[in-house]
């Protein structure tokens, strides 16, 4: 039964009923507890100015129930819907889970196809991306996951076009979203698509959140080399790494890898997860923020410094990758006192 709302009458209660939009939680076993919380908690916030509530949110879980991640706190969840909530919800959002590795039960991604066939709005949260991927969900589509497993999506799902910088992508019927609170970011952004501005801000207020961050995720990443082997691009990065400042192109990486373009790129795409141009640009953009968090430099000489040339150049690749300008950047996350 459905909680009743604040009305003038029946006929105002079968107008909120046939309205009511229904979400389903997917919680599969290990899922993480703040994932699965975050849908319930924005979702169940938003109202109308009158008060009346626009979502349903059930959290759907295998009979039994199942257990949280232990690393984030050891629960057991259980909940009166099952997987059959699925075919009949409106959106399904999927939280993420301890094991990416593991293969998801063959019966939740039948379900999570037949919802997708049916136009069914599917979302996830941080890893939850993985269960969208194994689905064939995310095929041919842009998406997004947290940072630290996004290298990881990218190799076991190459038909995916994995961007580790955003926030959350909205691909349409099917949304991913970043780690952690990027998931609030998601569930407010599908507020404001399903009923404005207004409404959105009017939930953001109440959960105590701003209606939409500026900047992506990628002012927080941290990216790690490469394993060493006999086939490692881990001399080539530390040189990379060591000329920075210089105008290198393709030719010139292959050429110190002694390999030819086709390979350079394949061992790319195997060990780093993307191109040696796209490599070489995250690179760039991670010195310029190194010399931004801990140096007083003008904007032109970081600029010179990353290898970008000139201050317009570092701007666009800046704001493309990080979502914010070198600038701000600095003023967010300057750590030490100015060089003399």
């Amino acid at each position: 039964m459905r909680p009743a709302p604040p009305d003038s009458g029946q006929t105002a209660v079968m107008r909120y009923v046939l309205a009511m939009h229904v979400v389903a939680v997917l919680a599969l076993d290990g899922v993480v507890p703040f994932d699965l919380s975050v849908p319930g908690q924005v979702f169940g916030t938003t109202t109308t100015s009158g008060d009346v509530p626009l979502y349903e949110v059930r959290a759907c879980t295998v009979p039994g129930g199942v257990r949280t991640s232990p690393r984030f706190g050891s629960m057991r969840v259980e909940t009166p819907f099952r997987l059959a909530t699925l075919a009949t919800a409106d959106t399904i959002v999927v939280p993420g889970h301890e094991d990416v590795r593991a293969d998801p039960p063959a019966e939740v991604l039948d379900a999570l196809r037949d919802a997708a066939a049916r136009g069914a709005r599917i979302a996830s949260i941080c890893v939850g991306a993985f269960l969208l991927a194994a689905a064939g969900l995310l095929d041919g589509r842009r998406a997004t996951t947290h940072w630290r497993y996004a290298r990881s999506l990218a190799r076991r799902y190459p038909e995916v076009e994995v961007d580790p910088s955003v926030l959350y992508v909205d691909g349409g019927q099917v949304l991913t979203s970043a780690g952690v609170a990027a998931g609030v970011d998601l569930c407010l952004h599908i507020v404001r698509r399903d009923h404005g501005s207004a409404t959105a801000a009017r939930t953001a207020r109440r959960i105590i959140m701003p209606p939409q961050r500026d900047g992506g995720q990628a002012q927080y990443i941290r990216h790690e080399d490469p394993p060493d082997g006999e086939a490692s691009l881990q001399r080539t990065l530390a040189w990379l790494e060591a000329n920075l400042h210089r105008p290198l192109t393709l030719d010139d990486i292959a050429r110190h890898a002694s390999v030819s373009v086709r390979t350079l790129t394949r061992r790319f795409r195997e060990q780093a997860g993307t191109t040696p141009l796209q490599w070489l640009s995250r690179a760039r953009v991670h010195r310029a923020q190194q010399l931004l968090e801990s140096t007083d430099l003008p904007v032109e000489r970081v600029a010179a410094e990353a290898g970008f040339g000139s201050p317009v150049t570092l701007r666009a690749h800046f704001a493309r990758r990080v979502g914010a300008s070198p600038l701000a950047y600095r003023g967010a996350f300057r750590t030490r006192e100015p060089s003399p």
